[in-house]
């Protein structure tokens, strides 16, 4: 088996963030789920975007702010997603690189834009996301190298991807290849309502391909339908490898191999919640491909985590690699 040339590699959605301030009344008024995220259609997204106030745009999509992030840290990354051969999808592909991301993906000609997440925060720090998929969905088995997939310690994979169908056959051949290769199948949950719509094949691929899983809480007690997060942290043990639950200000708690360690969360003023969960993932996956023991990944994770939320975005604006030391 040769030696990983990557730490990370990434799939998943390839977005483009718009990120504007908002109120409760303004998410009433269009009946949005407060903190989640739903998808829209091209009408909706075009509605939405002409009447929200300016905001600020960049390179994002769950995996690729785990991405961003973990190089930011010092580790070798790269990242397969699809975007259009349009406008958006060239500031997405320059924007990931100029992080420091491998980016193989070639654009998809002649179909749907570039896909776009529109943002809205409330100034209680919450994230309000609206997502318009565009050319994410033909990201299919035929997008994943596997000679791509082989270079990397662990292969990162976004609970969102499995929205789109063709995405969920990526997400297979992706894991066959990782494991195949010799090396780590991680996966986040993303998102409640996510998993809620899929909960079933999340449930199969957890316990069939998983070896490193991140939810938060809410994500966690949907996978396995319980109102207690004990119990489904009991369940998540017996299925994967390792787990790092996150829990808001409560830190984290990391399951592994009969070991429990809790890691508490890094103080901060939380401005926009955007990323919270990539970044954390970003900071422990950094520190497991450098060999570090687990309660250290975590402590990395929740540094990133509240770098990120400190401030408008899902990229950090502080040197990382100087905040983990």
């Amino acid at each position: 088996m040769t030696a990983p040339s990557l730490d990370i590699l990434g799939i998943g959605n390839a977005i483009v963030d718009v990120l504007a301030p908002s109120d409760d009344a303004f998410l009433a008024a269009r009946k949005l789920n407060k903190g989640g995220m739903q998808l829209i259609s091209t009408e909706e997204a075009e509605a939405l975007y002409a009447a929200m106030p300016p905001g600020v745009e960049s390179s994002g999509g769950s995996a690729g702010n785990t991405c961003a992030v973990a190089a930011a840290l010092g580790a070798r990354v790269g990242f397969l997603g699809k975007v259009a051969d349009d406008q958006l999808g060239a500031v997405f592909a320059h924007d990931i690189r100029a992080a420091g991301v491998h980016f193989p993906t070639a654009p998809l000609k002649g179909g749907a834009p570039t896909a776009r997440c529109l943002i809205l925060v409330t100034p209680d720090g919450q994230r309000t996301m609206n997502t318009y998929l565009g050319a994410c969905v033909t990201f299919g088995p035929g997008d994943v190298d596997a000679q791509e997939v082989a270079r990397a310690q662990v292969v990162y994979l976004e609970g969102y991807l499995f929205d789109p169908p063709e995405a969920q056959a990526a997400f297979r051949a992706a894991a066959k290849a990782a494991h195949a290769a010799g090396r780590q199948v991680a996966l986040t949950l993303s998102d409640p309502f996510c998993v809620g719509r899929h909960r079933a094949a999340f449930r199969d691929f957890v316990k069939g391909e998983t070896d490193i899983l991140f939810a938060n809480e809410a994500e966690i007690l949907s996978l396995y339908e319980t109102e207690d997060f004990e119990a489904a942290a009991a369940q998540v043990a017996r299925e994967v490898k390792i787990a790092a639950l996150t829990r808001s200000e409560h830190g984290s708690v990391i399951l592994a191999g009969g070991e429990r360690h809790v890691v508490a969360a890094q103080p901060t003023k939380v401005v926009d919640t955007t990323g919270a969960g990539d970044a954390y993932a970003a900071g422990f996956l950094a520190a497991l491909t450098r060999g570090l023991p687990l309660p250290e990944c975590g402590r990395w994770g929740s540094i990133a985590a509240a770098e990120v939320i400190s401030h408008y975005g899902a990229r950090p604006q502080a040197d990382l690699k100087e905040l983990v030391a």
